[in-house]
């Protein structure tokens, strides 16, 4: 005879259990007295802890009851937040979804703005401006961050080639557009950048860099031909023995220069980069800087012209000079990297004088120093031909 207890004995056991949440709030006891909140998620067979930054204190009076009991629904308000995040991400719903809704024209702009705020030089800023035109005539003004796939990257790179335009001026809008893109990612306003499903040989073909320098005979010739502005030819021998910018120069003042022991250097923040850079003068270098006299701190060491008339005046001293190179400031700046790296100078250690942020920068003028090794060495190839 079946009883009714046989029945209340069967429900209980096929009742299911209940599932165990896969984050949980935990505490942690600290020297003061405190407990420390965190958050223990056990994951796909991992654990991992989260420290919330948020603390339980002894409860001495009525405030620091009510105090606590904020600080547990805080807590519990963020633990339910990574529980949501933690069910979308199983769905394939990401944070991104809401924020991709934002134009495109929109985030490049904000991505140029972002860009100008870490120091970036206006010049790149400029390029980013260009690039969203050529988005807006390559596509409208109205394309979503979530409307950007591979399909539309590629019809980006068919618009610039088409173009009548420099590959290296048309990979430079392209590269905008994947920089902004690579931010998107990282700001969690898109999944993941398009442009890493394009091949190599489908994107825009940058011609290698090139850097006109001087050699030694050259700079010789510089220093004993006349020049029609002694400012300008001091700085401009000074960056070939330091490798300064033109802005650089032009900023330095007095009290930039310290003497530390026996050798003197330079502190000085780079125009283009913002970056800080503390750089040694050699006497080469120091040769070239003008007596101090009783000028100030503030006071600029070389008073160098107008860039305009600048220019005339190192295409004068060139030519004076017999030289058929095209002589600017950032000749001279090549010209220090290049006669580093064959005096025997490492690549990291010009790379850090140069004021590159990679070493990868540097490595063109590595390039040079090695084709100048090859064609020293061949110059023997014939000697020994009967």
């Amino acid at each position: 005879m079946v009883t009714n207890q046989y029945f209340k004995t069967m429900a209980k056991k096929k009742q299911p259990k209940k599932a165990k949440e896969p984050i949980r709030i935990r505490f942690k006891q600290l020297a003061n007295g405190s407990q420390s909140i965190y958050l223990d998620t056990y994951r796909n067979g991992k654990r991992s802890y989260e420290f919330l930054k948020l603390y339980i204190v002894p409860e001495v009076d009525e405030a620091t009851r009510l105090q606590n009991q904020n600080t547990i629904q805080a807590a519990t308000a963020i633990k339910s937040q990574r529980l949501i995040d933690m069910a979308n991400d199983e769905a394939g719903i990401t944070k991104a979804s809401h924020r991709s809704k934002m134009l495109l024209t929109d985030w490049m702009r904000y991505y140029s703005d972002h860009k100008k705020k870490t120091g970036q030089s206006d010049a790149f800023s400029k390029q980013i401006d260009k690039a969203i035109r050529h988005l807006v005539l390559y596509k409208g003004d109205k394309v979503t961050m979530r409307e950007i796939d591979k399909a539309y990257c590629l019809g980006f790179i068919d618009y610039l080639n088409s173009l009548q335009m420099a590959n290296v001026t048309t990979a430079g809008y392209f590269r905008c557009l994947n920089c902004a893109l690579n931010m998107a990612v990282k700001d969690e306003v898109i999944p993941f950048n398009p442009i890493t499903k394009i091949s190599s040989d489908q994107r825009i073909k940058i011609p290698e860099s090139t850097r006109e320098y001087l050699t030694v005979d050259e700079v010789k010739k510089l220093i004993a031909a006349d020049c029609i502005n002694e400012a300008t030819k001091r700085a401009y021998l000074f960056s070939c023995f330091c490798g300064l910018r033109y802005s650089d120069i032009k900023a330095l003042t007095w009290g930039d220069v310290v003497k530390d022991g026996e050798q003197y250097r330079v502190k000085i923040v780079m125009v283009k980069t913002q970056k800080t850079l503390y750089l040694p003068l050699s006497k080469e270098a120091l040769r070239w800087m003008p007596e101090r006299g009783e000028t100030k701190d503030t006071d600029k060491i070389f008073d160098l012209p107008s860039q305009c008339y600048l220019n005339v005046v190192l295409r004068t001293w060139a030519k004076n000079s017999g030289l058929s190179k095209h002589v600017t400031f950032h000749t001279a700046r090549h010209t220090f990297a290049t006669l580093e790296l064959t005096a025997g100078a490492d690549l990291y250690t010009v790379s850090k004088l140069l004021g590159h942020t990679q070493v990868k920068t540097t490595q063109i003028y590595a390039k040079i120093v090695d084709k100048k090794k090859d064609e020293a060495v061949n110059l023997v190839s014939n000697l020994f031909d009967e």
